[in-house]
């Protein structure tokens, strides 16, 4: 079993990549990190196989904590997880050793083609470690168990609408303690009230939300949506 810590700053952020990480056979959670110095406390406690790692927290940031892990002999993987997509920080990540960096928003198989990838890395890398490296061809073995296929795009979505997004949406509502706005939606997942309005009332027209109308004392009903069990 592979052990799993998760470190992002947003709580329900965390619970959804957690739960993801649940659905893959052969992980496991082993706690969540909110913070660097959390995560850097969890992985000094030891047991951590792989960090999934996102890359803004609130005392430092993603890179600086795997940085500081290196430079105390903390060999433990690390998958980014992040919203930040510059060149700069992606760069800065694979000289540090990241295994995969996946960007935000993203979707479940996504996450669990990289995990697939990096369990095959490992059964690679037991298998040939055993005896030894012998040439090319077992590093070459090494080198192609992270290569990760292409996810291809859910069918069925409306023109400009994209999977990640739509999962980042689900996600937010499947774990909501109750019915949310547009406007509650655009602020939980970074998006404008439009773009959020625009994924709600498609998800709404094909059954996946319920929507509930909310009247105030402005006499205009607020419209609500909560998620739908499968």
């Amino acid at each position: 079993m592979i052990d799993v810590l998760v470190v992002d700053d947003d709580f329900r952020v965390a619970e959804i990549n957690a739960k993801y990480v649940g659905k893959v056979p052969g992980f496991r959670v082993a706690t969540r990190a909110h913070s660097a110095a959390q995560a850097l406390a969890a992985v000094e406690r030891g047991g951590i196989d792989l960090v999934l790692l996102d890359h803004y927290l609130p005392d430092r940031t993603g890179l600086e904590l795997v940085h500081r892990m290196r430079e105390q002999g903390h060999g433990t993987d690390v998958i980014m997880i992040t919203a930040a997509s510059d060149v700069s920080t992606v760069q800065q990540a694979m000289r540090l050793g990241a295994l995969h960096y996946l960007v935000k928003p993203f979707t479940f198989v996504a996450l669990r083609t990289r995990l697939d990838s990096y369990a095959a890395l490992r059964r690679t890398v037991d298998r040939v470690g055993g005896r030894g490296l012998t040439g090319q061809e077992q590093v070459d073995r090494i080198f192609g168990a992270l290569r990760t296929a292409s996810v291809p795009a859910a069918p069925g979505l409306p023109s400009g609408q994209s999977e990640p997004t739509t999962d980042l949406i689900c996600g937010v509502l499947h774990h909501a303690d109750h019915p949310l706005s547009a406007h509650e939606v655009a602020a939980r997942t970074g998006l404008s009230r439009s773009t959020a309005q625009r994924y709600l009332r498609h998800l709404e027209q094909a059954g996946r939300l319920r929507l509930s109308l909310k009247y105030g004392d402005t006499g205009r009903p607020e419209h609500r949506y909560a998620w739908v069990a499968p």
